[in-house]
């Protein structure tokens, strides 16, 4: 995809992606903060009082990155407080484009067709990227942010008044702990694939690679200790880490040329992944469909040809099979 520069569209070019071979992620640049009272959040912006009815997620089944969105707002059961377009698995013709096929939900909110036409209701000299998910406040027909970290710390406390669900992903006696492994995820796996797939230098890539296997060579054993990535809790660390895994085999593991070993090949990380899966509400977030036919049809750099494989390895994974985690109860 392209970007914008004062409200004008620009095509992507290897330079603008790319720093001596290496993939280079843009950050987010929207970042205001929802709080329950509309006070500063942590960045220090604020100003948006949470709302039963006011915010609305625009997301991809097929991105990891707003899979977080989409599933923290599942299992913070805030379905009827935050209304949600989920794009089509393929791209239009600068963004995530809107329609109504299996597992799409069309703009109701803006009537847009494409993502980028947001991004300009919010701000028509915009500079930046177009990406998801995005936070819109329909109130101040607005974006109020683009971070999907940022996103779920809001979805996870702000809208508690309305949601029965008390469950805190990111409870303060654990935040540093959270915070060390979220680093190490994001830098070396969450967005180590990305470096992996997208670097354009056998040095970059070769480097990504093993930095990422590394990471999954430890985390497996951390895993092999205790059932959660953070003490006996599921916490905002196993969901950030869980948005990859699930999509590793299927995607990671051959369109990015991530093939040192599968996650099905890892023991622990392999029952942790169905574990993850199995739990209340978090199998229908996951459309397997979207995220193989975005990735292998959209993503033509990486696959010309746009053909998807009709399977991961050959073999289904099947994220309902038992798993062992329960030794850890």
């Amino acid at each position: 995809m392209g970007f914008f520069v004062e409200g004008t569209w620009h095509e992507d070019t290897e330079a603008n992606r790319h720093e001596r071979g290496r993939f280079v992620r843009k950050p987010s640049v929207f970042r205001n903060w929802i709080t329950e009272d509309g006070s500063a959040g942590p960045s220090g912006e604020g100003g948006f009082p949470a709302a039963s009815g006011r915010y609305h997620l625009y997301v991809a089944h097929a991105c990891p990155w707003a899979y977080r969105a989409t599933l923290f707002r599942k299992l913070k059961k805030l379905e009827g407080a935050i209304s949600i377009t989920i794009a089509a698995p393929l791209y239009g013709a600068r963004t995530w484009r809107f329609t109504d096929e299996p597992g799409s939900l069309p703009d109701t909110v803006n009537g847009v067709k494409e993502l980028w036409e947001v991004y300009l209701l919010a701000n028509p000299k915009y500079s930046g990227r177009v990406t998801v998910p995005t936070l819109w406040d329909k109130e101040r027909r607005t974006i109020v942010n683009n971070e999907s970290s940022e996103i779920i710390r809001m979805l996870n406390s702000a809208f508690n008044r309305f949601t029965d669900d008390r469950t805190d992903y990111y409870p303060a006696a654990m935040r540093e702990e959270i915070d060390r492994v979220n680093d190490l995820v994001y830098t070396t796996v969450n967005n180590g694939v990305y470096r992996t797939g997208f670097a354009v230098t056998q040095d970059a890539y070769e480097e990504a690679c093993r930095a990422l296997f590394d990471t999954l060579d430890k985390l497996d054993v951390r895993l092999s200790r205790q059932r959660w990535l953070v003490g006996n809790q599921i916490t905002e660390a196993d969901w950030r880490l869980f948005s990859t895994l699930i999509r590793f085999d299927a995607v990671y593991h051959y369109h990015f040329k991530c093939n040192l070993k599968r996650i099905s090949d890892y023991p622990n990380l392999s029952n942790y992944v169905r574990d993850l899966y199995q739990q209340p509400g978090v199998a229908e977030t996951v459309n397997m469909d979207h995220i193989k036919r975005h990735y292998y049809g959209s993503q033509k750099r990486v696959n010309p040809t746009g053909i998807v494989p009709l399977g991961p390895t050959g073999l289904a994974v099947d994220f309902m099979a038992p798993h062992d985690r329960g030794r850890f109860n």
